[in-house]
């Protein structure tokens, strides 16, 4: 919701996404600290090999934003966000067709997170969500769990692709000390009280719902 928010306070909107990103940092750090004891592997990767994907997409992803026009990016951010949300939402349903009888193989799942990380390295907003489905898709089934990991992951690609940006001069830096701060009470009082939730259900339901109102905003502008 950073990104958006500078897009509206005229940011240009790659200046805006580089930004939003380097400032999303305390709010991943602080909320994968509130979740540290769910983070967790399941399905067929192990964390080291997670987190070594989420380096590279980063990586890559920066530097593929550095080369897209600001007009360009505006065109592909409602889709983007569309495509994570809609993935999210029919995570439970699409698991047992990808699973068939012999459970998701480690090939499919590092081109599903090596994916996403790449997504999270080029825009940084709608990643939690595409995280989550991503999870959804490659065997996880535990939320809180899945919430830590998104957490963990999202603060290691997010800082190699704002250590990138801000080498190539791309960040607002007079709007980024507030959005920071911000960030950083709002993803630990996030994550302390997320994991009192009980009904998985019903959170699944609030994040398609965040996911689908993002959406639509940005279609709409």
């Amino acid at each position: 919701m950073s990104f958006p928010a500078l897009v509206w306070l005229g940011v240009p909107p790659v200046m805006a996404n580089a930004t939003a990103t380097l400032t999303a940092l305390p709010g991943y750090l602080s909320s994968a600290w509130a979740f540290r004891r769910d983070v967790s592997a399941e399905g067929a990767l192990g964390l080291r090999w997670m987190f070594g994907l989420a380096v590279f997409g980063g990586l890559a992803g920066a530097l593929l934003l550095m080369v897209t026009p600001d007009e360009v990016f505006v065109g592909v951010v409602p889709w983007l966000l569309l495509t994570a949300t809609l993935l999210f939402a029919a995570g439970p349903r699409l698991l047992p067709l990808l699973a068939g009888g012999s459970g998701i193989s480690p090939r499919f799942s590092i081109l599903v997170l090596t994916a996403v990380s790449i997504y999270g390295g080029y825009f940084n907003g709608g990643l939690g969500i595409m995280l989550l489905a991503a999870f959804s898709l490659i065997g996880f089934t535990h939320l809180h769990s899945m919430n830590g990991l998104k957490n963990a992951l999202s603060a290691i690609l997010s800082s190699v692709s704002a250590l990138t940006y801000a080498t190539a001069g791309l960040i607002a830096w007079d709007h980024a000390l507030v959005l920071a701060i911000a960030t950083a009470a709002g993803g630990f009082l996030g994550g302390h009280y997320s994991r009192r939730i009980r009904n998985m259900a019903a959170l699944r339901a609030a994040i398609v719902v965040v996911g689908a109102a993002m959406t639509v905003a940005f279609f709409a502008r």
